[in-house]
């Protein structure tokens, strides 16, 4: 079943919202490795949101966007967002029963169902799947919500995930439980996370700094942050003293295990 791997080719890919304007992303010419997490920064306007756009096929493409070898205008738009789980700011939830939120077309088992509140610590809040969610998720917090949304990505098991700044309105402790549940339960997946919190992908297997739509810099945390002149470098540097010097020995540990990894293969 297509994808197996998780790996993400973008070549020379310009993107328009409508076919006479000017493209709000430029030659992007990305390799995303299967089973990388990659956090994706830059100021607002950058091109973040659009280049999770460009991966559903939301706008007008240019260049080839591939996964695991495939060209993705040769699958149907529907077959490939159903590939590609996303976790995003604002999390929906529908005015119906958790089993319909989990799994709206009746594909898995209630113990499915359970085993993914379960592996994202749900199942204690949810009395029975029959259980009916208020308009809007009222009677959720917006991290319980977040949580239900992590549940249905872990349902469906993809190979990729989106992360759409998906911790920006949830608290730090529900925001580090949230990330720590991603490392766990996809792992072995490719990870995209648009940042809201640079402390969220310092120990990513890459940074992609966007700026006015196009790639600004791309490799380990580790690596743009030694050069002081990087753009990424600046932004942590923004956190604060403490903060920064924080994150950058994040990034540094992260970089040597990573290192020590490859070697003992």
């Amino acid at each position: 079943m297509w994808p197996t791997e998780g790996r993400i080719v973008f070549d020379r890919v310009y993107l328009r919202y409508a076919p006479d304007e000017e493209p709000v992303l430029r030659n992007l010419n990305i390799q995303v490795e299967n089973g990388w997490k990659v956090g994706i920064v830059g100021r607002t306007g950058a091109g973040k949101s659009s280049l999770i756009s460009a991966m559903f096929r939301f706008a007008y493409l240019d260049g080839t966007i591939s996964i695991d070898g495939l060209d993705t205008s040769l699958v149907s738009k529907q077959g490939l967002r159903s590939k590609i789980s996303i976790i995003p700011q604002e999390p929906v939830l529908f005015s119906a029963t958790i089993r319909y939120n989990l799994d709206p077309f009746n594909i898995y088992s209630d113990d499915d169902l359970w085993r993914a509140l379960e592996q994202v610590d749900m199942k204690s809040a949810v009395p029975s799947l029959d259980f009916k969610v208020t308009e809007g998720g009222a009677n959720f917090s917006v991290g319980q919500r977040q949580l239900m949304c992590l549940a249905r990505a872990v349902l469906r098991s993809n190979k990729i995930l989106i992360m759409d700044e998906a911790t920006a309105n949830v608290d730090p402790q529900t925001d580090n439980f949230i990330q720590q549940t991603i490392r766990r339960q996809f792992a072995s997946c490719t990870v995209l996370t648009i940042a809201h919190r640079l402390n969220t992908i310092m120990d990513s297997d890459r940074v992609l700094v966007m700026n006015t739509g196009q790639v600004a810099e791309y490799d380990h945390p580790y690596i743009l942050l030694s050069d002081p002149n990087s753009q990424f470098s600046s932004m942590v540097r923004e956190t604060g003293e403490k903060n920064s010097a924080k994150l950058f020995q994040v990034a540094k540990d992260a970089y040597f295990q990573s290192n020590l990894k490859e070697n003992a293969r």
